[in-house]
């Protein structure tokens, strides 16, 4: 009854408000500044791997022990907004309290493909949530939340390496996609309704954009099946990525679809297509979205408006309960106009649209993103970390390469530059057979350029078109003695 309900203290309310709007917040825009508004400067210690909120924790149980001990804890004790504050509190306590298992499970998941692990954990932590004041069914879904978190703050965290602010705002873009720009409505009403939100992932070739969709596919909610003690699907496989540019046209619908025996020519046995294999808790990856036919559009779109599609050969309609992420290199706005790219096609694949910076941009931003991404590199290449080899990439790169190359293959160029070095010892750049209007966009993109490079550089532009310096002043409205000055020996008169 309402009257019965208790009042949190001013202090109480005052912190478990200020925390819960950290613990629902993207942790991707949380910092070490808000986090100390709340946190002791000698309890503000952050552990290698783990978030600034996890200098949270142990104040935020200290809090939550007195007030059990004054008989003042139980969620059922307050209504409103402050219930809801002590039941954030309360799930953040659960969460963290978990993340060494969660770890250990995700860990085994990844390695481990088949069967799936049992939770060894699972009955304790039901059983802390159902203490906190949750009833059973929430129980299980927080639980299955908590995995779900965990999965996605480290795929989106170490997958994609880089300490720019466009990979900063690549991150926090990437976790809204999973869990909105509101925790508190996604978990009371997204949690399993997120496979009619596609994603559309733009970029240059070799930017990353099968790393940011991975770390999307593989953040997924998984249920959790109390009765059989296990998540009821293995992380391994919530990720099927196909390229469309890799099939000819007359397979890429056998591959997405699958077919019947005798659908055509070859066909001597049934196929599961791509969307058959996928996972009701999973999500294809169409790479190279723009590479796809009208006709194939068509069909793509039928799935995602009716979540259902037929294979080659057979007139029976099968569902797909995944989500749906695809990405391209190329404009689409510029396919839409040349009528290539399917206007309601465009509209249903677009329910959030994340760009992927390139390279340059983020060297541009920050230089030393470099090394960071070169140790990974070659962590990869020879299965451990190696300080010599390292360098002898770095010193390459920086001896052999202009301070503003702007790295037209993006990252993948970058891994066999990594490659090529350990090899021969030198990688002397890609030559780019970019138009002078290309390259000039590419720099503004990246932020290289000064003022003074800027105008030079359209100054330039101008005047190769019209060859002329006073038509290149009136354009711009300078006077033609300081269009000379900004052309310099940008171009030869």
């Amino acid at each position: 009854m309402a009257g019965t309900r208790l009042r949190l203290e001013p202090d109480d309310r005052q912190f478990l408000a200020a925390a819960s709007d950290l613990i629902m917040a993207n942790p991707f825009e949380v910092n070490r500044r808000q986090v100390a508004a709340l946190v002791p400067a000698s309890a503000l210690t952050i552990t290698d791997g783990h978030h600034a909120l996890s200098a949270l924790f142990p104040v935020l149980m200290a809090r939550l022990d007195r007030l059990s001990q004054r008989n003042a804890g139980s969620l059922t004790q307050y209504g409103g907004e402050e219930r809801q504050w002590l039941a954030d509190a309360r799930l953040f306590y659960g969460y963290y309290r978990f993340l060494p298992a969660l770890d250990r499970l995700i860990d085994h998941e990844l390695t481990q493909l088949r069967p799936l692990t049992p939770v060894t954990f699972a009955d304790e932590a039901l059983a802390l949530l159902r203490e906190q004041g949750f009833g059973q069914v929430e129980a299980v879904r927080y639980f299955g939340l908590f995995y779900q978190l965990r999965r996605a703050y480290r795929f989106i965290d170490s997958a994609l390496i880089g300490s720019s602010p466009c990979m900063h705002q690549l991150r926090r873009a990437l976790w809204n996609n999973v869990f909105g720009c509101d925790m508190r409505i996604y978990e009371r009403y997204l949690w399993n309704r997120m496979d009619d939100f596609s994603t559309l992932l733009l970029g240059e070739t070799g930017s990353g954009k099968g790393s940011a969709a991975a770390a999307i596919g593989r953040s997924v909610f998984i249920p959790f099946d109390p009765a059989g003690n296990r998540f009821q699907h293995s992380v391994a496989d919530t990720f099927i990525a196909v390229n469309l540019a890799e099939f000819p046209e007359s397979l890429i619908e056998s591959e997405l679809f699958g077919h019947r025996k005798g659908a055509f020519t070859g066909a001597v046995d049934d196929r599961q297509g791509m969307f058959a294999r996928c996972s009701p808790y999973g999500s294809l990856f169409l790479d190279e979205i723009g590479d796809a036919s009208l006709g194939v559009q068509i069909k793509l779109l039928r799935v995602l408006q009716e979540r259902s599609f037929t294979p080659v050969g057979s007139h029976k309609p099968q569902r797909f309960a995944g989500r749906v992420i695809a990405a391209t290199h190329q404009s689409l706005d510029e396919l839409r106009q040349q009528g290539k790219f399917r206007q309601d096609f465009f509209y249903r694949l677009c329910s959030d649209i994340i760009t992927v910076p390139p390279l340059r941009q983020r060297l541009a931003e920050t230089p030393a993103e470099l090394d960071l991404l070169v140790d990974a590199v070659v962590a990869r290449l020879l299965g451990s970390s190696s300080p010599a080899a390292v360098d002898l990439v770095l010193t390459s790169l920086h001896r052999d390469l202009a301070a503003d190359y702007d790295w037209p293959g993006n990252v993948r160029e970058l891994e066999q530059a990594a490659r090529r070095i350990l090899l021969t010892g030198r990688y002397t750049g890609e030559r780019t057979d970019l138009s002078p209007e290309r390259q000039f966009w590419r720099r503004i993109q990246s932020g290289s350029l000064d003022a003074r490079g800027l105008l030079a550089n359209y100054c330039a532009l101008l005047y190769q078109q019209c060859r002329n310096y006073e038509e290149v002043a009136r354009r711009t409205g300078l006077d033609r003695r300081t269009v000379r000055k900004y052309l310099g020996g940008l171009i030869v008169p």
